[in-house]
């Protein structure tokens, strides 16, 4: 297998016309899915004792198995929160993974971590976090919060041995994102949820607590704001809700995976503020940061923390720790021991590009967002949930239901016009189905708005 050979290198420069071509189509085919038993009659075996040969693999998946996938970067993709992950980026993606770094520790990945890490000293700076603060890149926001989590309530018992055998609480609002109560059940937590329809604000989270029973209050070690909720696009007040958990000795987590990009802009970057009183933030650069699948991150106020909660041990692993191979270990700072140098691409693209061109496409979005803001209201048929809030656009369609909404979805997706799901969304204390865009891509233009917007109609 590991032979080179005339028909591998065919095969390969085959390949890199595919991705230079993927790499430079700003308007790729918006593929629809199929059922696994479409997928089956058409491709067949593709695992076998003989192998079927690269040809033939690859040409299963560009004509195929590609085309039975959506692109996350094509222009109206709006639902969801999308991603559009520079050329740069993208191609430097390729080389990341044809390095063949092992990105965990120093040891075997000293210069390409370096450079992952002078990605997150960008990172840092627009948290306005103190001096000390750092951070590591995960494979995403469920990673990093679940990372951030468990430093969190390690920290939490280390303070009182009488809590090793305690269930803990987090506390957060209804508009966080799934991922929180997903990463409860992992570390066998339960989750307090602040049952409001907007922002979470400090006196919300003083009255909660306030109105815990003395036991329950003593199990609460951690309180999670969200910066740009996924639904809407809502920022809670994290200086007060960062004041409240600090008299409350609580540990204090931002999840900006979405909303995270917005520090680079200035227009909205004094909606975060608050975020610099963090314990942790999580940012997911292959959202708003224009990075590749898959590339999240966590920061800590104080890394030690994250490194007494999760370095592992073993005989094996000693030497990374040895004095001739002393360096930053990512390993040592999240859940993951294996993982590759997924911070590579957005370094390299923000070498190439240069932070201010970040902030002018971050711009790009929340402008399109307004854009779009003051098309629903000169049409007569759409109207506005709310105002638009960073990228995020709630809208509704006069007069439609539920499957309504489905109907015109899956009608533009066969199509192959366009990506926009339904939400749902609570109004006068009933839920609503309505609509929304999530505006990431510079290359989405006002015209592909328009357009949606008619096929509403």
């Amino acid at each position: 297998m590991h032979e080179i050979d005339i028909d591998l290198v065919e095969m390969t420069l085959d390949v890199m016309k595919y991705a230079i071509h993927r790499i430079t189509d700003r308007s790729p085919h918006l593929g629809l899915p199929k059922s696994e038993k479409e997928l089956r009659e058409i491709v067949g075996e593709t695992i076998t004792p003989k192998g079927i040969g690269g040809e033939n693999a690859f040409r299963l998946f560009r004509d195929v198995l590609e085309k039975a996938s959506v692109p996350i970067d094509h222009p109206r993709h709006l639902a969801f929160v999308p991603a559009s992950p520079t050329r740069a980026a993208v191609m430097f993606d390729l080389v990341t993974s044809a390095a063949s770094v092992h990105g965990a520790f120093w040891l075997e990945g000293a210069g390409c971590i370096f450079a992952e890490n002078e990605a997150m000293r960008w990172l840092v700076k627009l948290t306005g976090l103190p001096a000390g603060a750092f951070g590591v890149f995960t494979s995403g926001g469920t990673e990093a919060n679940l990372s951030a989590m468990v430093t969190a309530r390690e920290a939490w018992r280390e303070n009182d041995h009488a809590r090793n055998d305690r269930r803990g609480i987090v506390v957060t609002s209804a508009g966080a994102h799934s991922s929180v109560k997903a990463m409860a059940k992992v570390i066998d937590a339960d989750v307090k949820i602040i049952d409001i329809d907007g922002r979470l604000e400090g006196p919300m989270l003083q009255t909660t607590l306030d109105e815990m029973a003395p036991k329950e209050r003593g199990r609460v070690f951690a309180v999670v704001a969200t910066a740009g909720t996924t639904n809407a696009g809502i920022i809670d007040d994290l200086a007060s809700i960062g004041q409240i958990s600090r008299e409350n000795g609580l540990w204090f987590h931002v999840d900006a995976a979405y909303g995270g990009g917005a520090l680079a802009a200035p227009s909205v970057r004094d909606q975060f503020n608050g975020i610099e009183t963090a314990d942790s933030v999580t940012i997911d650069p292959h959202k708003w940061l224009f990075s590749p699948y898959d590339c999240g991150a966590v920061i800590y106020r104080q890394p030690e923390l994250a490194q007494k909660a999760h370095t592992q041990g073993g005989s094996y692993l000693d030497i990374f720790y040895d004095d001739n191979y002393r360096g930053f270990n990512p390993a040592d700072y999240q859940i993951q021991l294996t993982r590759r140098v997924r911070g590579l691409p957005l370094w390299f693209s923000l070498a190439m590009h240069g932070t201010e061109r970040y902030t002018q496409a971050i711009e790009r979005g929340i402008e399109l967002a307004r854009i779009a803001g003051r098309m629903v209201d000169e049409l007569e048929h759409v109207e506005l949930v709310r105002e638009p809030s960073l990228s995020i656009v709630l809208f509704r369609r006069k007069g439609w239901g539920h499957d309504d909404y489905v109907r015109w979805t899956l009608e533009n997706h066969k199509r192959g016009f366009a990506l926009v799901a339904p939400t749902k969304w609570l109004r006068g204390g009933n839920t609503e189905t309505v609509t929304r865009f999530c505006f990431i891509n510079p290359d989405t233009t006002e015209m592909d708005i328009q357009d949606i917007l008619l096929s509403m109609r």
